[in-house]
Order: C-alpha cells, then structure tokens, then sequence
C-alpha cells in the first residue's frame, strides 16, 4: 500500500512540475497582454496587418478568447496549422485550462518542432516577441 501511495505521490508532483513548466513557456503572454489593453485600436490594427483579416474577424476572435494574447494565439494557431480561425477557436474554448501546447499539439503542431518553439518564443506583431526571435514559423496545411 506504501509503495502504491509513493507512486502516487511521485506521479502528482511529476504532473505539477510540468504543467508549471509549460506555463513559464509562454511568459511573454503576460506582458503581450498588458500592451494590447494599454493601446486595443493599436492592437486590432497589428492584428488586421499580421494576419491580413478584416474587422469582423478580429471581433470573431477578440469576443471568444479570455485575453488579447489568447487572440493573437488562436490566430497564429491557425495560421501554422492550416486550420481556419473559427476552428481553432472551437478547439481553445472545449480545451480551456489544458494549455497552449495541447492546444498545439492537437492542431498537428509537434513539440519540439520549430512552429512550436516559435510560439514560446513569442508574438511576431511589428517585431515584437520576447527579443528571442520573430516567432516566424512556416505554417503547413494539414488536411
């Protein structure tokens, strides 16, 4: 029974570890955040540039996430996965709290891989990102 319980005990602390290990991934978000509230009609225009959508789109997207960086994921989301961005919003709001990296994983985007390291590096919005790098994977079509 001791042995069980310390298995147990061992898988959970695993479990925690890696989960706050994913969330430290996509620190940048915190800060992404604060810069688009501070400035939404900057952020929507950055948006509407990046990802070459028009005003109904962004409002789509911008009404159906938690924050402006959950946005700007869902919309990045997409583009690497080849998925349209109402389908991956679907997919971000059936899998609240399980993270952006299942979230990636489940749209075909592999860990690991150099879309996925793009995404923890950062936002590719004018430039921006946490100064590791544009974040500019190449996305695929998955069919």
């Amino acid at each position: 029974m001791r042995t069980v319980r310390g298995v147990l005990a061992g898988a959970v602390v695993v479990l925690l570890a890696a989960g706050a290990a994913l969330a430290g991934d996509f620190e940048w978000m915190k800060d992404f955040n604060i810069k688009a509230q501070a400035d939404p009609s900057g952020f929507r225009a950055s948006l509407a540039a990046r990802f070459k959508i028009g005003g109904a789109q962004i409002d789509a997207v911008i009404g159906n996430t938690a924050n402006p960086a959950d946005a700007y994921m869902v919309l990045r989301l997409g583009e690497m996965s080849g998925q349209p961005a109402d389908r991956v919003t679907e997919r971000y709001r059936s899998s609240k709290g399980q993270g952006w990296g299942n979230l990636a994983k489940g749209l075909g985007i592999k860990p690991g891989s150099r879309e996925f390291h793009a995404l923890k590096r950062g936002h590719d919005l004018d430039g921006g990102g946490s100064g590791k790098g544009k974040g500019k994977g190449k996305g695929r079509s998955r069919g």
